[in-house]
């Protein structure tokens, strides 16, 4: 077993909120040095999540804990010529740069790729942005909620019928799966340069990510696809496709595809095996064209029984189904834990939720909870050459917290 794949990258998290950094977590995971710069004082914005109206009251900052685990804070003041020069001399023996800045605000602190790229050939330059970086709308500031959700159609397409509002999104829905496409543009980087010995600089958006992520629908758009009415849950198409109240008030979903051999056996399962033969259900054609029916009698079925009676009188049988999960369920996710899904900070009885990549043979990071702002300031600087003079120097002037 080795050190974690990526021991000895050196990695600038310049950037803020989740998108961006969170792909900085996935390469500490794999062992890379992650130096989180942030201003001095508040730090990263991202800190006061929490704090917001309707998040969740905690003493712990679980916002924090999720996206800066095992990371180094350099506070450092961009704004001033000693804090640029600074980052100027940590991105010369730098790996990877990553930020989400604005191209406005990139320009005005003198961190683009063409002010950073010439101080380094082996740079990685990885950049986040809402819209793109070309077009009317690249300056623009985004967030997962609205350049990720609502622009692709997600937010209107998954509204349980026609007559509902919109979907609103959740905390971070959007800005995880961006961070693994800019992890993804990171390690094809650095692939390219062991083969080019050059870095080069990478790009995502959340915008494109968002039409990625509904591209199946994206896509019969763009060739013409008829579509049709967004049919409510009790009116769907096809009921073994289909969400169910149980007992106790929790949700199940069946999901098989393969209905015409899976018929008897979910039959059988629902203790209903006088509907595998009923002539108004016989063949896959006659479910589909009396699917409302059909739905209404699995409604009362489901409904006599807890998820939990469901789960173990359908578990074993080959039927595709899922249990409708909530919050309360994650911390003791027998399943998640076995397979390292959830695991425990360093030192810690903490459960943290781990990158979803593993790779045999290769260990990851036990997780370090994240750092306050600027704690390891004097650190970095002294790695990068910096005395204690030099170090009260830069304190002084205003430019490291």
């Amino acid at each position: 077993m080795d050190d974690g794949i990526f021991k000895g990258l050196k990695v600038l998290d310049c950037a803020s909120f989740i998108a961006a950094p969170a792909a900085a977590t996935v390469l500490s995971d794999f062992g890379a040095d992650v130096i989180k710069i942030e201003p001095p004082g508040a730090g990263d914005p991202y800190r006061n999540l929490p704090n917001l109206p309707g998040y969740p009251r905690s003493e712990h900052n679980y916002a924090w804990m999720m996206e800066s685990r095992n990371k180094r804070s350099l506070a450092l003041d961009l704004a001033k010529p000693e804090g640029k020069e600074v980052l100027r001399k940590l991105v010369a023996e730098a790996d990877v740069f990553i930020t989400n800045f604005p191209p406005p605000v990139r320009a005005r602190l003198g961190i683009t790729y063409a002010d950073l790229a010439p101080l380094n050939e082996r740079l990685i330059y990885a950049s986040f942005t809402g819209y793109g970086e070309r077009g009317a709308e690249a300056d623009k500031p985004g967030f997962d909620s609205n350049a990720w959700w609502a622009r692709s159609g997600m937010m209107d397409l998954v509204r349980a019928d026609e007559e509902s509002t919109p979907a609103r999104s959740v905390a971070g829905m959007g800005d995880h799966p961006c961070a693994m496409a800019l992890y993804g543009a990171i390690v094809t980087a650095l692939y390219k340069r062991e083969r080019s010995g050059k870095g080069s600089e990478v790009k995502s958006n959340l915008m494109a990510n968002g039409i990625w992520s509904s591209s199946v629908l994206a896509q019969a758009k763009l060739v013409g696809a008829e579509f049709q009415e967004r049919r409510p849950r009790e009116r769907a198409l096809n009921a073994v496709a289909n969400h169910y109240r149980c007992r106790d008030g929790r949700w199940l979903i069946l999901s098989l595809l393969n209905e015409e051999r899976q018929w008897p056996t979910l039959t059988r399962c629902l203790g209903r095996e006088d509907l595998t033969n009923d002539p108004r259900f016989a063949t896959k054609p006659d479910r589909h064209a009396r699917s409302i029916e059909l739905i209404a009698i699995f409604d009362e079925i489901f409904a006599t029984r807890d998820l939990a009676e469901w789960r173990k009188a359908l578990d074993g049988n080959g039927l595709v189904f899922g249990v409708v999960g909530i919050l309360d369920d994650i911390p003791n996710d027998q399943q998640m834990i076995e397979n390292e899904v959830l695991v425990p900070f360093e030192n810690n009885t903490i459960m943290t939720i781990n990158s979803p990549i593993w790779v045999e043979g290769s260990t990851k990071t036990r997780p370090r909870l994240p750092p306050a702002v600027g704690e390891h300031s004097d650190e970095v600087l002294r790695g990068a050459g910096y005395d204690d003079a030099a170090i009260r120097a830069l304190r002084a002037a205003g430019a490291v917290g």
